[in-house]
């Protein structure tokens, strides 16, 4: 690991980690290379899961994808998840095959709760097509936006050093200590501190969207990690 890295990258390793799952995740489903599909997929229809999605109008009007890759990203989650939801425990153990050098549980977790969006401990199709456009096609705003509610976990309107150290730690166990031997016990507090030096503006403790936003736009390590995987599919 570099020192740059050490000391100025972290503030931009949760967006990162965050983009990077979605396509570990898609890739798993098959949902890469976008491909022709017939006509019985177009309205979406389930006829045996107990949950069955908005129609393809619907959910093209909600997001940024064609009717095409609408019908192969259904296609590819609903043979992972024949009943139409995928729950917490699904949600870990497909995430934490990919970071079998760590704990990925507990980021796994805050990223479940920043994706079910109705708070009812499942993430179905629509939530799940939802947030990939956000981070896939998304303006910078929107992805901001859904960067903050990740990192806001009691969805108050602001981060709070717990909140993010909360993060900061389950990222690090993510990884794994001995991915990165140069990760010290307190890097993960010295992290959070530099966080809240640039982005609590007002040093009343806590950070605003309205702050996250500003220091976010004038950072061009976090600008650029989005726009790594606008075209992926």
């Amino acid at each position: 690991m570099s020192v740059r890295w050490e000391t100025e990258g972290l503030q931009t390793v949760g967006i990162v980690c965050l983009v990077f799952m979605f396509l570990k995740l898609m890739h798993l489903l098959g949902l890469i290379d976008i491909t022709e599909t017939d006509s019985n997929d177009s309205d979406l229809e389930l006829s045996t899961v107990r949950h069955q999605p908005e129609g393809l109008d619907q959910l093209q009007a909600q997001t940024k994808f064609t009717k095409k890759e609408l019908q192969s990203l259904y296609r590819g989650f609903k043979n992972e998840c024949p009943s139409g939801l995928v729950d917490e425990e699904t949600f870990k153990t497909i995430y934490s095959q990919f970071f079998p050098q760590g704990d990925a549980t507990t980021y796994a977790h805050f990223l479940f709760n920043a994706f079910d969006l109705d708070r009812n401990g499942s993430i179905r199709f629509e939530d799940f097509v939802i947030g990939l456009s956000v981070l896939l096609r998304g303006s910078v705003t929107e992805k901001l936006n859904w960067a903050f509610n990740l990192y806001d976990i009691n969805k108050d309107g602001y981060i709070t050093k717990e909140e993010m150290l909360l993060i900061m730690k389950s990222i690090y166990d993510m990884m794994g200590r001995y991915t990165y031997p140069m990760v010290r016990d307190e890097a993960p507090n010295e992290h959070v501190d530099k966080f809240f030096q640039k982005m609590d503006r007002n040093r009343d403790g806590v950070v605003t969207i309205d702050e996250f936003m500003e220091t976010c736009q004038k950072d061009e390590n976090i600008m650029s990690s989005m726009q790594l995987f606008e075209n992926v599919i």
